[in-house]
Order: structure tokens, then sequence, then C-alpha cells
């Protein structure tokens, strides 16, 4: 089930969403605010009409654990990662499959979409080195794979596109089992900074908080406030924990 608050109004749900047969794992909402598409590992891709919490489309695929959800700005298109190893785009207008991806080798676990809606990037699991990536794709003309972004240990669980006001350059950033959150050239692939957060335990999370400040969660130490620091290149630093 899935429940909306209205965050400046009373504090029982403005509305519910309950359709799916286990548990929600993906939520986006659409840009004009109107609809909400939602994936489970149901193997189910619902989408609602968030004035009256009605499911308008059902779609099912089989083995579709769904893992992540991402509305592409200004578009009728849903990004979305599973667990087998796909990532799909998928039409808002009638709940079917538009694009597949070239299947990766292992589970994509987080998909993220540039604000021009032109680019996106998918997160792989992985041990030892081996998986660990994020890879960049063309979302607009060929839809191929334009870089990825190797360096992780353990599961990339989480992958931003950064402000273009951080740098002089695109860049993402990326968080892992591994503790750590690295900074990336979206053009070259090169790792830019690295930091560890030592204790952490996994990283499941990433979030931008606003031009200069990203938000991490982690599974020991709650969620971590880092600060973009300009002074010496491009470099994160822890500043408070939650």
């Amino acid at each position: 089930m899935v429940l909306m608050w209205d965050l400046h109004g009373s504090s029982q749900p403005r509305q519910q969403f309950s359709g799916h047969a286990m548990v929600v794992t993906g939520v986006a909402v659409s840009p004009d605010s109107s609809q909400l598409c939602t994936g489970s590992r149901d193997n189910t891709v619902l989408l609602w009409d968030v004035g009256t919490g009605q499911c308008m489309e059902r779609a099912s695929v089989s083995r579709n654990l769904v893992t992540h959800l991402c509305w592409v700005p200004r578009e009728p298109y849903v990004l979305q990662t599973s667990e087998d190893k796909t990532i799909r785009l998928w039409d808002s207008r009638g709940l079917q499959v538009a694009h597949i991806f070239p299947t990766k080798q292992h589970i994509q676990t987080y998909c993220a979409v540039s604000e021009d809606g032109h680019r996106c990037i998918s997160c792989s699991s992985g041990f030892g080195g081996e998986g660990c990536e994020a890879t960049l794709w063309d979302l607009r003309q060929t839809r191929n794979r334009i870089c990825e972004y190797k360096g992780h240990f353990q599961t990339v669980a989480s992958c931003v596109f950064l402000p273009r006001t951080l740098a002089l350059m695109p860049v993402i950033a990326t968080s892992s089992h591994d503790c750590k959150v690295k900074i990336w050239n979206q053009d070259t692939g090169a790792c830019l900074f690295t930091l560890s957060l030592d204790g952490s335990g996994p990283l499941t999370s990433l979030a931008v908080g606003d031009t200069i400040s990203l938000l991490c969660a982690s599974f020991s130490r709650g969620i971590h406030l880092l600060r973009v620091d300009r002074s010496r290149g491009l470099e994160l630093r822890e500043v408070a924990a939650f």
C-alpha cells in the first residue's frame, strides 16, 4: 500500500493506494502531480489517479521484481529497474513498455533521470568489484549505453545527477554498500572524489538536498548530511548525521 499525506494538513493520510499483492518497492509521481506510478515485487506496475486514489492501469511482466521507478521530466514515460537485470521505459498512456535497454549482468537496483530528460543512470548489484557499477544511458535518440562508472566494490544502491551549479562539468554521485559515496565526471567516467563513511554500514540511498548538499541514508547511522566543498576542487564532507 502507498499512503499520501498533505504536509501542511492533518496527520492522517489524505489518500491511500491499495492494489499490490506484495511490498511496494517503487513510487514515481508524474510531472503535473496528477498521476502516481507504483511498482512491486509482485511483478506489476500500477498507474493511479492521485485525486481519486483509483487504479487506472495495471501491467504485469513475468519476473519483473521492481526495484525503483523514476518519471521522466515533461514526458509521459516512467523508467523502471528490476531484479531481472532489465531497465524498462514505460509509456504511461496505456502503461505499455516503450523500450527495453540491453540487459545487464547484475540486478539493477536504482535509476535516475537528468533534469532535461535526455539521459538516465542505472546502478548494479555486485560484490568484490564484479558488477558494482553505474551506467549512463541515452534516453532520447539511440538509447544506447554512453558511459560506465566503475570503482565501487559492493552493490551500488543509489545514483543521482548533481546540479550543474556544483562544477564546471556535468557530474553524478553514487552510494554503495561498501560505505562510500563517489563523485564522477559524467562524460569521461573518471572518479573525481571518494568519501568513506566508516561505521555507517551499507549506504542505501542518495538524494540532492540543495545546490551544495546531499543526503545519504545508511544501515547503521541513519541519514548523513554531506556538503560539497569546492575550495580544493570538488570534495564531499560529512557535516551531520541524524
